[in-house]
């Protein structure tokens, strides 16, 4: 269904920047620790947010009709000592590669693995391509190049335009590449880093220190033995020395006619892995539905943050998470709060505060894959994570514009607040797939994110150069321990962003309104084989 713009009319009450500013405050303190999964602080940080939703007078959403969903993690470590090599080309971990595992064995053990080049490693059946082409990459050690065929492509390129230009699409992701790795059976695979195609520095993909989460699962969803990256320049080395030129197969990659190159090489590993189970949880509370209860409008965020950690230049070692997603949690609290203050929805609002995000979108997976309501008729999930906090802003920054008919509706509510939307700056970062949204994108629900990193804001005080200020500032204190809270924040801008996703969500919380994707989008074919539970 084609949803039209109308101007939607701001429905009161509005949410408070005071009570926004109130819960963070809380859920950043000491006593917290962090709101890491399997700590202390992880409980506190559980009762705090079930005894809220109880006192807003919210139905459980959880399993058994409880608040929360268990949600059981596999934890590793690789050893520090693990042995790598390539012929005679010796790895070390940390510094020409950067590798985890996310199986629960205590071992890792690859043998001569044969080293074979995959292009970007992409199987798109709605864009004709295909880099596999059918060759059998059982027990091979696949080597991927960063982001999609068309990062780099030029006019005449088959791929040029394949894939939304610079606009990364989920077959850029890291975790796709690892996933596919996984569905063509390999013993390895390995990631080409090089900072623009995957949007950080080398510093960002060996902070791991061999350290990973994964949810529990079953036989029927392998994961990969090995998985990480390869420093650039010991990539260009490792390629020379098979007789490759790395540049010029980049150029071959672009093509849809690329097919597997045999590297004449191969890959062995041997590795101790520290492996640890934790039962962490998913907040899930719902307003159920007056007419229509199976149906359902979610709104989310992640309440989990780093916890302990290196200590910075002042010997702080507590990492609060405090815009990153304490306010987003906020949020979310507050939307329940709004919703719960105004007349029953004829379908089901759920809210859901999720674990295990920064350990990759561990909580949101298990529940996609777990579901406490029908995904096939959840209208729509509207996630914040990070919200700005420099005060009310004349611009909406959208990550993943033109992914859904979502986006009028978005921009219907903006308009109302005297608003407009601001497409996100650096779309070839992929930051519509790093967020929780995406746990349940990729099973073909529509979502909405407002996320902060996305631009810098158009500020009412100060325009664009006061809102790159922000964001800069805030970047300098990303997953840091000055992610803290700030009696100085002026939280009028996210309360705005709140009021948005609250308009909206009237608007969806009405029966026959199914939001639907973009034609092309990798995620409407999944949509559709559902269509019929939404007549």
């Amino acid at each position: 269904m084609l949803i039209a713009a109308p101007a939607l009319a701001q429905t009161a009450p509005h949410a408070d920047p005071k009570r926004l500013s109130d819960d963070v405050r809380t859920l950043a303190a000491p006593d917290f620790g962090g709101r890491a999964p399997g700590t202390p602080g992880e409980k506190r940080t559980l009762d705090w947010l079930v005894a809220r939703f109880k006192a807003l007078g919210l139905a459980p959403a959880g399993s058994n009709g409880q608040y929360l969903q268990q949600v059981p993690l596999v934890h590793t470590r690789v050893a520090p000592d693990a042995a790598m090599r390539v012929g005679d080309l010796t790895m070390v971990q940390g510094k020409e590669v950067a590798v985890t595992s996310v199986r629960p064995a205590a071992t890792i053990a690859i043998t001569d693995s044969p080293l074979v080049f995959v292009g970007y490693g992409v199987r798109a059946p709605e864009a004709k391509w295909d880099d596999f082409k059918g060759m059998d990459l059982r027990g091979k050690t696949l080597v991927f190049l960063v982001n999609d065929p068309d990062f780099e492509a030029q006019p005449g390129d088959d791929a040029k335009g394949r894939f939304g230009d610079r606009r990364m699409t989920y077959y850029g992701r890291w975790t796709y590449k690892f996933e596919e790795a996984a569905r063509q059976g390999a013993a390895a695979a390995l990631i080409i880093h090089d900072t623009a195609g995957a949007g950080y520095p080398w510093s960002t993909v060996n902070a791991s220190n061999g350290e990973n989460y994964d949810i529990v699962r079953g036989a029927d969803d392998p994961r990969v033995p090995l998985q990480g990256w390869i420093e650039h320049d010991t990539a260009e080395r490792l390629f020379a020395a098979a007789g490759l030129d790395l540049a010029a197969l980049r150029v071959k990659a672009r093509s849809a006619s690329f097919r597997p190159v045999a590297m004449g090489k191969s890959f062995s590993a041997a590795a101790t892995v520290k492996v640890e189970r934790i039962t962490s949880a998913n907040v899930l509370a719902k307003i159920p539905g007056r007419t229509r209860p199976r149906e359902s409008v979610m709104f989310a965020a992640h309440w989990d943050a780093y916890g302990d950690g290196p200590p910075d230049a002042s010997g702080r070692t507590l990492r609060p998470g405090a815009n990153d997603d304490a306010l987003g949690t906020a949020g979310v609290v507050e939307l329940a709060r709004l919703f719960k203050a105004g007349p029953a929805p004829e379908r089901s609002l759920v809210f859901a505060l999720w674990t295990g995000e920064e350990r990759g979108l561990l909580g949101s997976e298990f529940y996609a894959a777990h579901p406490t309501m029908p995904l096939a008729t959840t209208a729509a999930n509207l996630t914040l994570d990070i919200l700005q906090t420099a005060g009310p802003a004349k611009d909406v920054v959208l990550v993943g514009p033109g992914q859904s008919t979502l986006d009028p509706l978005l921009a219907a509510a903006a308009r109302g607040q005297g608003r407009t939307i601001t497409p996100e700056t650096f779309s070839e970062r992929g930051l519509f797939y790093r967020a929780d949204h995406f746990s349940t994108v990729r099973r073909g629900v529509p979502a909405l994110l407002l996320m902060a990193l996305g631009g810098a804001p158009d500020l009412a005080e100060g325009g664009q150069t006061a809102g790159q200020k922000w964001l800069d500032d805030y970047m300098a204190c990303y997953h840091k321990t000055c992610d803290s809270w700030d009696a100085g924040w002026d939280l009028r801008g996210a309360a705005m962003d709140v009021d948005l996703f609250h308009t909206v969500g009237v608007r969806l919380a009405r029966p026959g309104v199914w939001p639907s994707w973009s034609p092309g989008s990798e995620f409407a074919a999944t949509r559709d084989r559902s269509g019929a539970e939404r007549k």
